[in-house]
């Protein structure tokens, strides 16, 4: 029986590793196969990007998941151009000053390609402000309306100041304008011998007694009389004057209106929108408010109605393909600069705006790194805002001042784009999970398998992919053996039956370091034999933990047998990470049991040193043990099992069947086969099952047999399930093949035991085991611990 267990399980040499037939491969070298441009083996990935490449429908974003390699934002991009998706409309975006509200610059749309012109134009507008407005105002034809009304003005006053001198002249007084201190004044005077008398005169004249009193008091009392009647003459005077300079006024601004009109309408035959006319109204009121109201050398036209082009497209339906691969806020919004003045920080001006991705991507697409932008501060939640609202708002970055500054408010911007995120699987589900907003705007979920099928078209397109890598870094090209070495490698990678990674930046990455070997040996290309020792240089360099567990295995350090016997104890394979690379390595698993009521207890677990998968694996290994060993009172004893020498924490499933083989020798003091080691998660009826690493595991306890020297008669036992993973090192395929080494593929943890005891474990029929069976020894063992533990005696 145990025997044919053995012969049963054992897999042949062909079993344990795949080799590429280099026969099936229809080229000599890579120089003979056509470079891949598009993305290989995702069909079903690249039908749900274009879906969302082509929806128009709100939400339909995507998230790329699974697609690996620095260079995928660049494979995504020469996705998108190869495309040539078109756009039905895009627009350009500027900002112009808004003179009613200076901290909210206004928005102007235009037309894709207008931009510049407008900007243009405005130029031109600004010219003939500053130089040639001037001039028209003061033309001749302006000069002479002035007039006109000067002349008009000058009638009135005549018409209003004519009756009120004759009046002054029949009362021997006239109206004589003195310069005083105060300027020019008009003093009423009386006359003497038709002449006027100013008052020094006047007081002469009464000292030297040539007027009499009578006439004294007379004449003061018509001066007195006549100044009431002169002030109220002057403030009509000086309201026709008024009016006079109001008809001006409106004269030059009514002119300047035509002129600036005249000039705005031949922008507007070129740009008619609502928004362009409206803002040039607002410049013609402004240039009058600037030019006759305000501080005229502080008017710079150039400045004041400069136009902010914040993107401008070419005049073709081609939609922008924008990367961003530092998805800052202030990149991704864009900046609003700061602007200094002798007293500190002032109000920033609308030429102080620019544009971030966000804006540039409107109408096309915004290829982001999911990863990247939840670091950023801030940089989510925009994004989703944008998306959600289809507006963008321009706001300033913080800034770390001790004190505030005036910031402005720009006009919100529409915008239409369509994002791209590239992430891994825990970066979606953690969106997913905590941002209720991730689901309805990334609706679209674009997932790149990770492995391909194991066929010669894939042979071929991995051939495609090292020949495209060859042109673009000037790489030695491969002969078929170097691509059957790099696809066994991807199938090494993959680790899953008849399929092959799609990680090619980490076959890229061996390639290269082949190219490195080749081009050192003088090779014309680069053979397998360059990649394969590529791969053990690659292994070796990440090979250190490695190295010192064998040391410490050679001098006794660490304590794992491959020869012998023993009771409680099995070889356990556990793995570990050093990057890229991962290295298996033996653990001795022991096991005690006696008599008593606490059941098997878990060391690592009492020791906070197990993971949550370990500990369940071992709640499911009792679970076996009540399946296995069907008796008719509880199970009452007390074991504890220990992964020895271990010093770190343990999590996974995988050893799990090993400790309950070790745990039924403890049990039944049948000794286990140490020139085995073995790994496999179970389940609560016995099954077997597939993990993780099963070829790293394989090759490390084959090292230790190695180092320790081999018997003959050593091996690894494995689930069955994973016996179509298997791509073993040539070293250990070779081992099997001279029957040096062995691996068995089970699928019920009864053949391992049947394996490792060297006995037949017995199968439950009307519910006992036969005799002398592993399990049959095991269920008088759990009576007996009964018997102990309750004080009973036979």
């Amino acid at each position: 029986m145990k025997n044919e267990t053995i012969n049963n399980t054992k897999l042949n040499w062909q079993q344990v590793r795949w080799n590429c037939d280099v026969k099936e491969l229809t080229f000599q070298t890579t120089q003979d196969v056509q470079p891949v441009t598009d993305i290989i083996g995702q069909d079903e990935a690249l039908e749900a990007l274009e879906y969302s490449i082509e929806s128009r429908a709100f939400g339909q974003n995507a998230y790329i998941r699974g697609l690996n390699g620095t260079g995928r934002l660049t494979m995504i991009c020469n996705f998108l151009h190869k495309r040539k998706h078109q756009m039905y409309t895009k627009h350009d975006q500027c900002y112009v000053a808004n003179f009613l509200q200076p901290d909210r610059p206004r928005l102007i749309t235009l037309k894709a390609g207008e931009a510049i012109y407008f900007k243009r134009w405005m130029k031109k507008f600004s010219d003939y402000v500053t130089k040639d407005l001037n001039n028209q105002l003061e033309s001749d034809s302006v000069k002479n309306k002035k007039a006109l009304i000067e002349e008009k003005t000058q009638e009135s006053v005549k018409t209003l100041s004519k009756p009120f001198e004759k009046e002054l002249a029949d009362n021997q007084l006239i109206l004589v304008n003195y310069k005083t201190d105060n300027g020019m004044q008009a003093v009423i005077s009386p006359l003497i011998d038709d002449k006027p008398v100013n008052p020094e005169q006047w007081q002469e004249l009464i000292n030297e007694e040539k007027i009499n009193e009578e006439k004294q008091q007379q004449v003061q009392d018509d001066i007195v009389k006549f100044n009431n009647k002169l002030q109220d003459m002057m403030k009509q005077i000086n309201h026709i004057k008024a009016q006079q300079t109001e008809e001006t006024q409106e004269l030059i601004e009514k002119k300047a209106r035509q002129l600036l009109h005249a000039q705005s309408a031949a922008i507007l035959k070129r740009f008619h929108t609502d928004g362009v006319q409206e803002y040039l109204n607002d410049v013609a009121e402004d240039v009058i408010e600037q030019f006759f109201y305000s501080q005229k050398e502080q008017f710079y036209p150039h400045l004041r109605y400069n136009v902010n082009i914040l993107v401008s497209h070419k005049k073709n339906t081609d939609c922008p393909i924008i990367v961003e691969r530092v998805p800052t806020l202030a990149k991704l919004l864009g900046t609003i600069e700061s602007k200094w003045g002798e007293k500190g920080p002032e109000l920033s001006d609308h030429m102080s705006i620019t544009a971030g991705t966000l804006l540039r991507a409107d109408g096309g697409f915004l290829i982001l790194d999911a990863r990247e932008i939840i670091s950023e501060t801030g940089a989510w939640k925009i994004l989703t805002r944008t998306l959600k609202n289809r507006l963008l708002e321009i706001v300033p970055a913080e800034m770390a001042w001790p004190f505030s500054q005036p910031t402005l408010k720009p006009e919100p911007i529409p915008v239409n784009v369509r994002v791209i995120l590239l992430g891994d699987a825990n970066t979606y589900y953690m969106l997913d999970n905590h941002d209720p907003d991730f689901p309805e705007l990334f609706k679209v979920l674009v997932d790149f398998d990770t492995e391909i099928a194991r066929t010669e078209k894939n042979y071929h397109n991995y051939a495609a992919v090292l020949s495209r890598l060859v042109a673009d870094e000037d790489l030695l090209h491969f002969d078929k053996t170097g691509v059957a070495a790099l696809i066994e490698h991807g199938a090494r990678i993959c680790a899953r039956k008849d399929k092959l990674t799609t990680n090619f930046p980490r076959v890229a990455d061996l390639a290269r370091e082949g190219h490195y070997l080749a081009n050192k040996a003088k090779a014309k290309t680069i053979t397998g034999q360059h990649v394969n020792d590529a791969i053990m240089r690659t292994k070796s360099r990440g090979g250190l933990p490695s190295k010192k567990f064998q040391e410490m295995l050679s001098n006794g350090t660490i304590n794992v047998f491959t020869n012998g016997e023993q009771i409680g104890e099995i070889n356990g394979l556990a793995v570990i990470h050093a990057g890229p690379v991962v290295y298996g390595f033996p653990s001795r698993i022991t096991a005690t049991v006696a008599p008593g009521r606490a059941g098997v207890i878990n060391i690592e677990g009492r020791a906070d040193m197990s993971g949550s998968i370990h500990t369940k694996g071992f709640a499911i290994l009792g679970g076996l043990l009540r399946h296995v060993l069907p008796t008719n009172h509880p199970l009452t004893f007390s074991a504890s099992i220990a992964f020895e020498q271990s010093y770190g924490g343990i999590d996974g499933d995988s050893a799990s069947g090993a400790e309950f083989c070790c745990l039924i020798s403890a049990m039944t003091n049948i000794p286990i086969s140490q020139e085995y080691a073995m790994t496999g998660a179970i389940d609560q009826h016995g099954r077997l099952q597939a993990i993780g690493g099963v070829n790293e595991k394989i090759e490390g306890f084959f090292d230790t047999c190695k180092a320790q020297g081999f018997t003959g008669t050593q091996g690894v036992i494995i689930p069955e399930s994973n016996a179509g993973d298997l791509m073993l090192r040539a070293d250990v395929q070779q081992a099997v093949k001279v029957g040096q080494f062995s691996v068995h593929a089970v699928s019920q943890v009864a053949q391992a035991l049947e394996i490792l005891c060297k006995q037949p474990t017995g199968i439950l029929i009307n519910g006992e085991y036969p005799e002398n069976s592993i399990l049959f020894k095991a269920m008088e063992k759990s009576n007996l611990f009964w018997k102990n533990t309750n004080g009973k005696s036979e």
